[in-house]
C-alpha cells in the first residue's frame, strides 16, 4: 500500500477495479442522449444562430451598427475577447502545470479542462476579427512579402504578439488534448458494436495498440507538450494585458498588468471548469470520480488565484496615491470608479470577485455543490465586469470634458456574445456526447494510489475484486 494512501483520502470512491472504470467512462459515449442533452443542445444551437446573424449583420453593414463612438472605441468587443480568453486558461494549467507536479486529482477533469480551452479561444479569436471592420482582410496581420504594396506588418504592435500567442496556444492545446484522447478512442473502438462506429474510432484512435512502446511514447510526448505549455499559460494572457500596458492610456499604462491578468485568467478559468465540471458529474453519473475533494481542491485554487486579484486591485490604488500622478488619482481616487456613471459595474467587480469568494475559507462551503456552482457563476460575471471596468470605464472620461461620453451595448453586439456563449455549450455538449469526459486510460495509471478499493481493501477480499487488477498487473 502506498504511503499517502493512510494520509489522503482518496480520490476515486466507490470500490472501482479496472473494468469498471472503463465501463462508467464509455457509457455516456455508447448510450443514447438524455432529454436533458438535447434541451441544452437544442437551446445552446438556437443561441448559437442568432449570433451568427449578428456577426453577419456586422460584416454586411460594418461596425458603425455597434455604439462605439470616438472617446470609446473598445467596448464589448474587446472586453468579451480578453474574458473568453482568460477562460481558456485553466485548461492549460490543469493539464501542462500540475502535470509536470504529479497532481493527481487533475486527471478525472483534465480532458473537460482541455476541451473548454479549446472552444473558449475559437470563441475569443471571433472579436479581434470583427473588430478590424474588414474580416476578409485579417491576413494583413501576418507578415507578408512585398507584392501587397508598401504596407508592412507593425512587429511593435502587442496586436501583433497576440495572433502568435493565441494561435500558438491554441494549436499546443489541440494537440495536448488530442493525443490524451488517443488511448480512449481505442477504448471505444475496441467495445464498438456498429461498423461505422468502428470505423469512425479506429481513425481516430491512429492504430493505438496498448502495446508498452506505445505508451513510452504516449508519456515522452505528454511531458515534451507539458513542458511547452507551461510558458504558455503566462505568455498568452500576459501579452494580452500588453494590450493595454503599453498604451499611454490613463489606468492602463502599468507594470502590474502581466500578473494581474494572468492571476484573473487561472481565477475565471478555474470557475468555469467547475460550472461544467459539477453539471457534467450529475448529467454523466460521474460522481465517484469527481468527488468533493476534487472540488475543494479546485476551490483553494481558485480562492489563492482570488486573493492574488484583490491584491492586484489593491496595487492599483495604492500606485495611483504613491505616484501622485494627476491622471492616474483622477481614475482610481477621485470616486470616478465607485461614484461615477459606471460605478455599478465597479462595485459588481468588487462584490463577486473580492468580498463573496471569501466563503471559500471554510471547508464546509469548499465543499458544498451548491455554494460552489453559484460561485463559480458569480465569479466569471464579475471577472467580466472587471474586463468592462478596465477598458470602458478608463476611457469614457478622456483628457478633453468636452468629449465625455457614456457607451452601452447596441443589441448586436449583446448578440455576438449570446452566439459565442452558444457555440461554447454546443461544442462542449458534442465533445461529451463523443468523447470520453475522462482520461480513463491515465486514471487507471494511478487507480492504487488514488482508488477507495486500494485505500480500504476488504478484510476477506473475493478473488472476483481483484481478478481485473491481477491480469492487467500480469499484462505490464
Amino acid at each position: 500500500m502506498h504511503q499517502d494512501s493512510i494520509i489522503r483520502e482518496p480520490l476515486l470512491l466507490g470500490k472501482k477495479t479496472y473494468h469498471q472504470v472503463t465501463e462508467d467512462v464509455a457509457r455516456p459515449v455508447e448510450g443514447k442522449a438524455n432529454k436533458y442533452w438535447w434541451a441544452l443542445f437544442f437551446l445552446a444551437v438556437i443561441a448559437w444562430m442568432w449570433g451568427i446573424g449578428c456577426m453577419a449583420y456586422t460584416v454586411g453593414r460594418g461596425i458603425g451598427v455597434w455604439n462605439l463612438n470616438r472617446t470609446i472605441d473598445w467596448g464589448w468587443d474587446i472586453t468579451n475577447f480578453v474574458w473568453w480568453i482568460g477562460i481558456g486558461h485553466a485548461g492549460t494549467l490543469i493539464s501542462a502545470v500540475l502535470c509536470l507536479f504529479r497532481q493527481r486529482w487533475r486527471l478525472t477533469i483534465n480532458r473537460s479542462a482541455e476541451a473548454m480551452t479549446i472552444f473558449a479561444v475559437m470563441c475569443a479569436a471571433i472579436f479581434p476579427v470583427l473588430h478590424m471592420g474588414r474580416p476578409w482582410l485579417a491576413y494583413f496581420v501576418f507578415p507578408l512579402p512585398n507584392q501587397f504594396g508598401s504596407l508592412w506588418v507593425n512587429f511593435n504592435s502587442p496586436l501583433l504578439w497576440d495572433v502568435f500567442a493565441i494561435s500558438t496556444y491554441f494549436t499546443v492545446s489541440i494537440v495536448f488534448w488530442y493525443l490524451g484522447l488517443i488511448p480512449d478512442f481505442a477504448m471505444i473502438r475496441d467495445r464498438a458494436k456498429t461498423k461505422s462506429r468502428k470505423i469512425l474510432y479506429t481513425l481516430f484512435s491512429f492504430g493505438w495498440s496498448g502495446r508498452a512502446k506505445d505508451w513510452q511514447r504516449f508519456e515522452e510526448v505528454t511531458l515534451v507538450l507539458a513542458g511547452i505549455c507551461t510558458p504558455l499559460v503566462f505568455s498568452v494572457h500576459s501579452i494580452v494585458s500588453s494590450d493595454f500596458a503599453t498604451g499611454v492610456v490613463r489606468g492602463w499604462h502599468s507594470t502590474v498588468y502581466p500578473p494581474y491578468f494572468v492571476a484573473g485568467a487561472i481565477f475565471s478559468g478555474m470557475a468555469m471548469v467547475l460550472t461544467l465540471v459539477i453539471v457534467g458529474r450529475k448529467v454523466l453519473n460521474l460522481e465517484e470520480y469527481i468527488t468533493y475533494q476534487h472540488i475543494e481542491t479546485m476551490n483553494k485554487v481558485m480562492l489563492t488565484m482570488g486573493s492574488v486579484v484583490g491584491i492586484a486591485y489593491f496595487a492599483e490604488f495604492f500606485q495611483a496615491w504613491y505616484s501622485g500622478d494627476p491622471n492616474e488619482s483622477f481614475i482610481y481616487l477621485s470616486w470616478n470608479n465607485a461614484k461615477g456613471v459606471y460605478g455599478w459595474a465597479f462595485w459588481a467587480l468588487i462584490i463577486c470577485n473580492n468580498i463573496l469568494p471569501q466563503i471559500l475559507w471554510i471547508k464546509s462551503m469548499r465543499r458544498n455543490l451548491y455554494i460552489t456552482f453559484i460561485l463559480s457563476i458569480v465569479i466569471n460575471i464579475g471577472m467580466w465586469f472587471e474586463r468592462f471596468d478596465i477598458i470602458v470605464t478608463d476611457l469614457y472620461r478622456d483628457y478633453l470634458p468636452s468629449d465625455w461620453t457614456y457607451y452601452s451595448p447596441s443589441w448586436v453586439e449583446v448578440g455576438i456574445f449570446v452566439g459565442t456563449i452558444g457555440m461554447f455549450f454546443t461544442f462542449f455538449l458534442l465533445f461529451a456526447r463523443w468523447f470520453p469526459f475522462i482520461a480513463q486510460a491515465e486514471l487507471k495509471t494511478t487507480l492504487k494510489a488514488t482508488g477507495d478499493l486500494f485505500h480500504n481493501p476488504p478484510r476477506h477480499p473475493k478473488s472476483s475484486d481483484f481478478k481485473e487488477t491481477a491480469s492487467v498487473e500480469a499484462v505490464h
